[in-house]
Formats: C-alpha cells, sequence, structure tokens
C-alpha cells in the first residue's frame, strides 16, 4: 500500500532524477592541421647520397626556411644568429632581410654563447667524436679523430652539410650541421649542436660566406630544458 510518507519519498527521488543531467563524453581535441610543405623541402636526387623528402604533416610552418625582417641590420651580409631558446637560425641577406630556418639545438649548447667566425664549410662531413663524446658513449669510439671518424653518407648524423665554428683561432667543438629530424627541431637535443633539415642545411652552405660571424644569442631558459636522450 503506497503510504502518504512513501508517496514524498518517491516524488523527491524522482525530481533529484530528472534534475541529473548525464556525464558529458569526453570530445578528443581536432589534431592540428598542418598545410602543405614547400616544393624545396621535396628529396633531392643529384646529391652523392639520398635526401628523401620531408614528411607531410610532420614540419610546422613556423619551422618553414622563409625571409622575415632583419632583426640586426647593424650586421654585415652573411652574418649568421642563432637564437636557441625559439630554435631559429637566421642568414643577413641585407639590412631589410633575413632567411630564418628553424633548427634544434644542443643542450650542451646553452653553456656556450657569443660569437664565433665561420672557418670553413663541408659538403657531406665526417663525422670525427670528440673525446669527451665517447667518455659518455665508449661504442662510438671506432669513430674517434684517430681512427678518421665515420664516413659520409646515411646514417652519418652530420647530415648532408656542416658549418665548423672557430672562436679566437680555436675550434669551438660546435658545428651547424644536418640531418635533422623534422619532429625534433625546435627542440633541444642532446649533443645536437646547431641541428638543421638537410634541405636547410644545403641552402645555408650555398650562401654562407668564409670567415662571417655566427652570433649565438644567450639562453633564458634553465639548463637541460627539454633535453632529448
Amino acid at each position: 500500500m503506497l503510504t502518504r510518507r512513501m508517496f514524498v519519498a518517491y516524488g523527491v527521488a524522482a525530481g533529484l532524477g530528472a534534475c541529473t543531467q548525464p556525464e558529458p563524453t569526453p570530445v578528443a581535441a581536432p589534431a592540428p592541421v598542418i598545410p602543405p610543405l614547400p616544393a624545396f623541402y621535396q628529396a633531392i636526387p643529384d646529391e652523392p647520397y639520398p635526401v628523401p623528402a620531408v614528411p607531410e604533416g610532420v614540419l610546422k610552418p613556423e619551422y618553414w626556411r622563409q625571409e622575415v625582417t632583419n632583426l640586426w641590420p647593424q650586421h654585415a651580409r652573411g652574418t649568421i644568429v642563432v637564437d636557441p631558446d625559439d630554435a631559429m637560425l637566421y642568414f643577413i641577406e641585407s639590412p631589410e632581410k633575413a632567411t630564418r630556418y628553424g633548427v634544434s639545438v644542443g643542450a650542451a649548447g646553452f653553456d656556450w654563447e657569443g660569437t664565433a667566425r665561420l672557418q670553413f664549410r663541408r659538403e657531406w662531413p665526417v663525422w670525427k667524436v670528440p673525446a669527451t663524446m665517447i667518455a659518455r658513449k665508449p661504442e662510438l669510439a671506432p669513430y674517434s679523430v684517430a681512427k678518421g671518424g665515420m664516413p659520409p653518407g646515411p646514417g652519418n648524423p652530420m647530415g648532408a652539410r656542416a658549418l665548423y665554428l672557430f672562436e679566437n683561432g680555436v675550434d669551438t667543438l660546435y658545428r651547424i650541421h644536418g640531418d635533422a629530424d623534422p619532429r625534433e627541431l625546435g627542440r633541444n637535443v642532446s649533443s645536437g649542436c646547431i641541428r638543421m633539415l638537410n634541405q636547410d642545411v644545403i641552402h645555408l652552405y650555398d650562401r654562407a660566406l668564409h670567415g662571417a660571424d655566427v652570433i649565438v644569442l644567450p639562453s633564458m631558459k634553465p639548463k637541460g630544458t627539454d633535453a632529448v636522450y
């Protein structure tokens, strides 16, 4: 038998049930749409070793090679400016314009800043592993300076080109070089010096001037930020 008390309790429960909203179904955020790459990131067939195309949908537009306003008009044409925090390299074309490239910067690169000299350049360079790196990674000993280094070609982390940086006539052991993975641009990699896409480092190599200044701006990030090992 339905008593008055039962009827009231039932009505309250029903009212609460009617006001309760179902849990919303989580909606995944749409993946960012990356526009098609410029044609200059296609494969380069006429190099001594294969330079594959940059995969579509991976490289964000802000890291594409592009002409921008020169922020350092006081420096001569050919000066290279590296901003490690923004992961950008600028080649000064004129007081008004610069070519900007996306790069990745070695985590150890935060330990060095200032002005170096572009001492020389190499196409498809040999990788001569410094003793300090061999101390950390003994498996690289077969590619030491004394043993002649790693031959150029696929698998050589220097990639298609390298620019060698000296300071007061002494090798800094820092390089601007190719073979960057497009997914690593904008990040800091453990022993990467200044890495560029092979397509971009070839473009920079063809424009770079012997003896030009290479300015590495000071980093404001804590050391080791976003490092990949």
